[in-house]
């Protein structure tokens, strides 16, 4: 690891030692507050993000289809490439960045322009950094870390690493070549994740429609989108595999010195879709007035199924299994239904393997109602759907080798995700020391 040959203090703790040659500098001196608004709306519509930095307001993913009226953006804020744009209320949270577009942002922003001296880039790496972000949030005013505001005066009060001007571009250049590779890198693993996650659903429907024996013979299931499955297997009704199905409980916020009738509320964000199951200890808590002899209590091997909630992306519809015994009286949330299955006829993990390979093939999706916002299961309509049923000791079988085959699947994108997260801080490692001078980037090194 490449040093500079001599360093001095600071006298600032949060800075430490700086390359002899480099300048610290408050901000207010780095950069000038602009105050140009414009007049039409007619430009393009920025937005601070967090990760991504300055964007195109209608690049983000959530915004794709919404666009704002140009009269709506009178009076906003006019940036330029190259000035840093400060969202006060976020700051703390790496809501800043140098932007790359010409367009305007919301009045309630900060834009400020570089001195001539200051590669713009350059400091949109080093104000992005992790010591300058927890600098930002030290000088930030509010009670609670969500108020929390970095006003002009006091972002101008910050004092700032100042290497030199053509040291400051040879350090970007360098960033931009690293981080980029790393970026790369990191995006090869998600898709293998992704792919990993494809086969993991190709096998499941595989064995749920077609088994594990590749010599059976095979008969037409009467499904379309199934086709052939074995001949011995059939082919009945959802609700026929279930003794009972019914919506579950919010109950209410319980006292302070409440001892009696709390129970543990299971809701969607419990599901865990990699496992296809929930945590045994639910942390939410209400208070729920049931008989101890109640149906209501979910108990292991029950299946819960989302009936309201969803979205474009995650559509209601899925389902999860309680593959133990939880440690509290519990009960599932009014968004979800309990479907208790009939253990002579079904083994649960088999259940709850072929209806999640009914819901990523997307056959959950003409049984979903949606009159405003909030996606609704209907659960005549499901329930009537066909399930395909092997004997029970073949569900016990294949229900066995997909629990094998998925604890190898999980572990396998657990260590890929490790990577990625490995990756992410080497990345935040990188820029800290290299615009800090900790570590010297020359020319040759771009």
């Amino acid at each position: 690891m490449n040093k500079y040959d001599t360093y001095k203090e600071t006298n600032h703790n949060w800075i430490g030692k700086i390359p002899k040659h480099w300048k610290i500098e408050r901000l207010k001196y780095l950069t000038k507050l602009k105050k140009e608004y414009t007049d039409t709306g007619e430009e393009e519509l920025l937005s601070v993000t967090e990760v991504r930095g300055i964007v195109k307001r209608k690049d983000l993913r959530e915004n794709s289809e919404t666009s704002s009226r140009s009269d709506d953006l009178v009076g906003y804020r006019l940036v330029e490439p190259g000035d840093l744009v400060n969202n006060i209320m976020l700051v703390w949270k790496r809501g800043l960045g140098v932007s790359p577009y010409k367009g305007v942002v919301s009045p309630a922003y900060s834009v400020f322009s570089f001195d001539e001296k200051c590669y713009s880039w350059y400091y949109n790496y080093l104000l992005r950094s992790e010591e300058y972000i927890t600098e930002f949030r030290r000088n930030s005013t509010g009670i609670i870390l969500s108020r929390l505001r970095l006003y002009d005066d006091s972002f101008g009060s910050v004092y700032a690493h100042y290497p030199p001007f053509e040291e400051q571009k040879i350090i970007t250049h360098y960033l931009d070549k690293k981080t980029d590779q790393i970026d790369l890198l990191i995006e090869k693993i998600k898709k293998k994740i992704e792919i990993i996650k494809e086969q993991r659903i190709t096998l499941i429907n595989q064995c749920v429609t077609k088994g594990l024996d590749p010599k059976v013979e095979m008969k037409d299931s009467g499904i379309e989108w199934i086709g052939e499955i074995p001949k011995h297997w059939k082919a009945i009704p959802n609700k026929r595999i279930f003794l009972e199905y019914f919506g579950g409980s919010w109950g209410l916020d319980p006292e302070d010195d409440q001892k009696e009738n709390l129970v543990r509320i299971i809701r969607v964000t419990e599901f865990n879709m990699e496992t296809l199951s929930v945590p045994s200890d639910i942390p939410t808590i209400r208070s729920l007035e049931l008989k101890s002899e109640s149906k209501k209590y979910v108990k292991k091997n029950d299946l819960i199924l989302e009936k309201s909630g969803g979205g474009e992306k995650t559509p209601v519809g899925r389902v999860v299994l309680v593959d133990k015994d939880l440690l509290y009286p519990t009960v599932n949330s009014n968004f979800t239904n309990i479907c208790r299955p009939n253990l002579d006829i079904v083994h649960p993990r088999f259940v709850v393997y072929s209806l999640w390979s009914k819901y990523k093939d997307g056959q959950t999706l003409r049984n979903i109602k949606q009159t405003t916002g909030i996606q609704n299961l209907d659960l005549y309509g499901f329930m009537t759907e066909l399930f395909v049923l092997p004997p029970i000791d073949e569900q016990i079988q294949i229900s066995n080798y997909l629990y094998e085959q998925s604890n190898t699947t999980n572990d396998m994108i657990k260590k890929l995700s490790v990577k990625i997260e490995l990756l992410k801080e080497y990345r935040k490692s990188l820029i800290s020391s290299t615009v800090t001078g900790k570590v010297r980037v020359t020319e040759d090194m771009v």
